[in-house]
Order: C-alpha cells, then sequence, then structure tokens
C-alpha cells in the first residue's frame, strides 16, 4: 500500500527550502564587526517571513514534545515587545537576526524531515 499525502494548496506557494536554507546560512555567517545596521535590518524581515511560513504548517506540534517547543520559541521570538527597537543598538538588532536565522534553520530540519523534501 503506498503512502498518500495531500496535495499542495493552489493558494499558497509550497515553501522554499533552498531559498531558506540560503537566506538563514548568509545571515549566521554575517560577522557584527563587518555588517551594517542596514544589512542586518533588511535580512531581519525576510527572516521573519521564512519563518512565519513554517508557523502556518502542519509540522506535527500536537504528537511531539521537541517541535511544539519550537513553536513555543518562535512565538516568543516573534512577540512585537520583544523585538529590538529601532532604536536598539546593531548588536541588539544583530542577536534578534541570528536567533531568528538560528530558529528557522531548526524548523526548516523538522519540514524538509516531514516532508521528505530534502535531507534533514
Amino acid at each position: 500500500m503506498s503512502e498518500s499525502r495531500e496535495a499542495p494548496s493552489l493558494d499558497e506557494p509550497p515553501i522554499d527550502t533552498e531559498l531558506i536554507g540560503d537566506s538563514t546560512e548568509t545571515a549566521l555567517v554575517m560577522k557584527l564587526g563587518t555588517s551594517t545596521r542596514e544589512d542586518i535590518d533588511k535580512r531581519t524581515p525576510v527572516l521573519i517571513g521564512h519563518l512565519q511560513q513554517f508557523l502556518a504548517e502542519d509540522l506535527g506540534a500536537d504528537e511531539d514534545e521537541t517541535t511544539r517547543q519550537l513553536f513555543y520559541a518562535a512565538y516568543r521570538l516573534l512577540d512585537l515587545k520583544t523585538r529590538p527597537a529601532p532604536d536598539a543598538t546593531t548588536f541588539a538588532a544583530y542577536m534578534f537576526m541570528r536567533e531568528v536565522a538560528s530558529l528557522t534553520r531548526r524548523f526548516l530540519r523538522v519540514y524538509t524531515h516531514r516532508s521528505g523534501t530534502g535531507a534533514s
């Protein structure tokens, strides 16, 4: 008996795992001393968008405590009250960007494992 999978929704584009992998890798290799605040501020919303894509997916959080903890961590991180303000230091903005990138990569691993779209 073959495993059946749901067809992707026509309303929502599929998650581009390669793009997200490249985007998070780029953010994680950025160095504080050589990155401008402008670079950080441009990259962070893109990373947040990637993370939000995963939050909209059914990744098995109801059955898996580790995945559920990822969702809790993402919601805490993305809470507007905990994000760095526009006048925050470059260091604070940089660390927030890295946290979003790191958490997004963890979601990427869960997603690729569950969907079979790549190496987990």
